[in-house]
């Protein structure tokens, strides 16, 4: 049963109120008071300046006059706030001292005790509700004999009940908003004495309190649902592999090795998220990287190659290791990138299928490089130069450091430049991004573009990590390991969603998962199967929150 003795009326909440208002009023005063000639007028010059700086109707005397006349009022308004500082930080210690001790005691924890007997309250009147409405539905039922009849009833029946429940829902939010309320209410007072500069420990306060107001469980399983399976997945298999293998799966080694494997994979699967955000896809990256990983092993191979392009034997060893590496470099991202601008040209001018012309891309690519080097595998590269482009500093690789970087500046180029905000727009609507003014045609051939060179950098950095073995047949699959880790990380072929943490979550969740499922001695055919079950599994999440969104 609910103790309804503890329900405040609106009356009564405001009574408990009014006390701590008064209160802390009388001291917000006295801080206005010293403002009005310090910190006020601090903000009002600084946006004469601004205004001034901005208005173009003045002339350039004018603008500096203004400019002049506003700086010296600025400086003699710092000099009262700088004067009043210490005044006002001891009335603010004062106030937020009072609320510390008083605020919850007197006034939150009342209304929070308030709140839980009304929502059991409120649960128990709804569950009378809902007991009255089976009655006389069953009572109705009882006296029909019409099947039409008691279809119409059970129709009835059903839409009382989703009525009663939409009322309760309601009745409970207005609860939650309440409670929510008088919290929010310490903090606004805050905000008055502080001018909106809250202290760390505040600010914590209010982005837990706004998480736990904001919580939805069904909202939360959509977004995080696949991740807290695959934790379990991965925790399970950490408990089977000591047992099975007698050895252990959580370990530096291990962890070191996993992202070591996911440096190159990262740069394929920032690529293709740039288009996955166009509602685009990429069918070609595993041949890129095939590509790749020919040129970069033919040109950095010490020695005539062991294999020949249209007949013809290769030799650079006798340009020095580093430009040799430079020159790897440039060319796979010159080739990845050349070819990823065909394929984006034809979707962005002839509004082509991105999975039409990277298909096409990708038979071309491998029918070329088989048909140019017989289909046979190079040799290893000189070893001097993955020591000197990714060495390992103790047990570090610094393979890693590389992906790092390419993280940052790929989030810098979604996040801080135009060109990243065109590509959600375009992305989230075309039409309406195009009515704006935004080219469509080089956001989504620049997407592609961009895409090409991080395949670029990351067949080179794979054929440093391998020390060579390139062929034509490298990197079969890695497409879908891309489109994969980017699907799983939140990256949403609905266009216009997703974000660099989600990619970087989903490459590093798929070589965990293909890593640890090697030790385990599990078959790579059934790896594919696991990793086909979670890409299911994404994608449908994926689609349910698209279809509650619309």
């Amino acid at each position: 049963m609910a103790d309804k003795s503890k329900i405040l009326s609106a009356d009564a909440e405001a009574a408990l109120l009014k006390p701590i208002d008064e209160y802390v009023g009388k001291i917000q005063s006295q801080i206005d008071a010293l403002r009005v000639d310090g910190s006020d007028k601090v903000q009002s010059y600084k946006n004469q300046i601004a205004i001034a700086k901005e208005d173009k109707n003045l002339s350039k005397d004018e603008r500096a006059k203004a400019v002049a006349a506003a700086k010296s009022g600025l400086e003699k308004a710092k000099s009262v706030e700088a004067a009043n500082k210490d005044k006002v930080s001891k009335l603010i210690a004062e106030a937020e001292k009072y609320l510390s001790e008083n605020y919850n005691s007197k006034y939150y924890d009342k209304v929070v005790a308030s709140c839980e007997a009304e929502k059991a309250a409120e649960n128990e009147a709804y569950e009378k509700v809902r007991a009255t409405i089976k009655t006389e539905h069953e009572q109705t039922l009882a006296k029909l004999s019409a099947a039409d009849e008691i279809k119409d009833e059970k129709y009835v029946y059903k839409n009382r009940l989703f009525d009663a429940q939409m009322s309760h829902e309601s009745r409970l939010q207005e609860i939650k908003d309440r409670k929510h309320d008088a919290f929010a209410h310490k903090f606004h007072l805050i905000d008055l004495l502080r001018m909106s500069k809250y202290t760390f420990g505040q600010k914590q306060a209010q982005k837990i309190e706004n998480y736990k107001y904001t919580f939805n469980t069904s909202q939360f399983l959509y977004k995080n649902g696949l991740y807290i399976v695959i934790i379990l997945i991965f925790i399970a298999l950490c408990i089977i592999t000591p047992i099975v293998k007698n050895t252990q799966l959580l370990t530096v080694t291990n962890i070191l090795n996993i992202l070591q494997q996911a440096s190159p994979r990262m740069f394929l699967a920032l690529g293709v998220a740039g288009l996955i955000l166009l509602t685009g896809t990429d069918l070609s990256i595993g041949r890129m990287v095939g590509m790749g990983m020919v040129t970069a092993t033919i040109i950095m191979h010490n020695g005539p190659n062991t294999g020949g392009v249209f007949g013809h034997i290769f030799d650079f060893s006798n340009i020095p290791a580093a430009p040799r590496a430079i020159f790897a470099l440039v060319a796979c991202v010159i080739l990845t990138t050349v070819f990823a601008s065909i394929a984006g040209f034809f979707m962005a001018k002839y509004k082509m299928h991105p999975f039409i012309s990277t298909m096409a891309n990708m038979l071309i690519i491998f029918g070329l490089v088989t048909y140019a080097t017989k289909g046979v595998s190079f040799g290893a590269i000189d070893s001097s130069i993955p020591t000197m482009f990714i060495p390992t500093f103790g047990s570090f690789p610094s393979i890693i450091l590389w992906a790092i970087v390419a993280i940052i500046v790929v989030w810098f180029i979604w996040n801080k430049t135009t060109f990243g905000k065109n590509l959600y727009a375009v992305g989230g609507n075309p039409e309406a991004a195009a009515v704006s003014g935004i080219s469509v045609f080089k956001v989504t051939l620049g997407a592609f573009i961009l895409a090409g060179i991080l395949y670029g950098f990351g067949s080179w950095l794979e054929c440093n990590r391998m020390v060579g073995s390139g062929s034509a047949a490298y990197g079969q699959g890695w497409d879908m390991d891309a489109i994969a880790a980017c699907v799983v990380g939140g990256v949403s072929f609905t266009g216009g969603i997703g974000k660099i943490s989600g990619v970087v979550t989903g490459v590093l969740i798929f070589t965990s998962l293909t890593y640890s499922l090697t030790i385990l001695g599990i078959d790579t055919n059934l790896q594919f199967i696991f990793e086909g079950i979670i890409i299911l599994a994404a994608v449908t999440l994926d689609c349910l929150k698209y279809v509650q969104k619309k």
